[in-house]
């Protein structure tokens, strides 16, 4: 997956996950207390520039990741430039456009993206099992972080069992003309999901062979100098904060 590489391909791979979510969290804080349009843009590009100059996360990868989330929000920010009314006359509904949905639209799309852009922050340049150890030293939920374990590793899963039914039925010729594209789509689907289901069977019981009745343990890595990156995060966070409040 493109966002594991990056993760663990990065400058700031071995800086404390603390640190990291605390900036995370600040850049998140700071999107939402904004009160002009150009000032939450701003404060999105600042989360950007961080994420391609702090952990050296390649613009083209960090491209790919982002446009296909951005394109997911926009018909939500869309869906507010329309309303449903019904018509007294008919009594059917019918779509009608807003006037004044500009002003929503601008600042949900402008927050929305500095949200992303300090979400992808934070998974880009940190793995997951560092941040499972540090949800795991904050007290979460031993079942939520197997569930973020399990689904995690279902993904890999997944994408192997795709690309290995895609590769044998491009080996027959199965997407040759639209309609046996068609027909071999319909075939990926349905393999995939009994596939799925087997190696997911198959997961719980190695789990239980190797007597795993419990919560899973993470091993707990030590960083250096994380009280210097975890002030040095508070103080950044607590400039964007400010930075969104006063402009």
């Amino acid at each position: 997956m493109l966002i594991d590489q990056m993760a663990a391909n990065n400058r700031w791979r071995h800086i404390s996950p603390a640190a990291k979510s605390i900036f995370s969290i600040g850049g998140l804080i700071a999107v939402f207390a904004v009160r002009q349009p150009l000032t939450a843009a701003g404060i999105t590009l600042l989360l950007i520039a961080t994420s391609l100059l702090g952990p050296g996360i390649g613009w083209r990868s960090y491209v790919r990741v982002a446009v296909p989330a951005a394109l997911f929000l926009l018909p939500g920010c869309l869906s507010l430039a329309f309303s449903l009314e019904t018509n007294p006359a008919s009594s059917l509904p019918h779509i009608v456009l807003i006037p004044e949905s500009s002003g929503p639209i601008v600042a949900l799309g402008n927050r929305s993206l500095g949200a992303l852009a300090a979400l992808l922050f934070l998974i880009s340049s940190t793995p997951l099992n560092d941040l499972l150890g540090l949800l795991q030293r904050l007290k979460a939920p031993p079942l939520l972080l197997d569930i973020m374990l399990l689904c995690h590793r279902m993904l890999f899963v997944f994408s192997d069992a795709c690309q290995s039914t895609h590769t044998a039925q491009a080996a027959r010729l199965g997407y040759a003309t639209p309609g046996t594209s068609l027909r071999s789509l319909g075939e990926l689907a349905a393999s995939l999901s009994l596939q799925i289901w087997q190696r997911a069977h198959d997961l719980h019981l190695a789990a239980q062979a190797r007597n795993n009745d419990g919560p899973l343990r993470f091993i707990e890595k030590s960083y250096a100098n994380t009280g210097r990156d975890c002030l040095i995060a508070v103080l950044a966070s607590s400039l964007l904060i400010l930075m969104a409040v006063a402009l």
